[in-house]
């Protein structure tokens, strides 16, 4: 087995998912996943995509994410909007609830730590 890993969609097909219903606030979002690390220990690594619409979050994980591209909008409670363009990043830690908010059609890189 190699000790690398590319990420390269053509190889896997994507999860495909959209919110909770209960946890929908607007819109009609879909998600499309290609996970493509899943290691022992709770770590997961891939790249996610979701179209425009509006949900609640709520974390009891650890997240890093680099958005490629698209333009969202992540507001904790009681907090600022965070507007998420290409090229940004973010960590969101266990304990982190709040919205997300898809303006354009978002798509991540993501490390997820349990």
């Amino acid at each position: 087995m190699a000790t690398w890993l590319t990420f390269d969609l053509s190889t896997i097909t994507p999860e495909e998912g959209a919110p909770a219903p209960d946890r929908l606030v607007s819109g009609n979002p879909t998600f499309r996943t290609w996970n493509f690390e899943e290691a022992e220990g709770g770590l997961y690594a891939g790249v996610w995509e979701a179209t425009p619409g509006k949900w609640r979050i709520s974390y009891d994980e650890w997240e890093y994410f680099h958005v490629l591209s698209g333009h969202s909008v992540v507001t904790e409670e009681g907090g600022e909007p965070v507007h998420l363009k290409s090229g940004d990043s973010m960590v969101l830690r266990p304990g982190f609830k709040g919205t997300w908010e898809v303006i354009e059609t978002t798509r991540k890189d993501y490390v997820i730590r349990t």
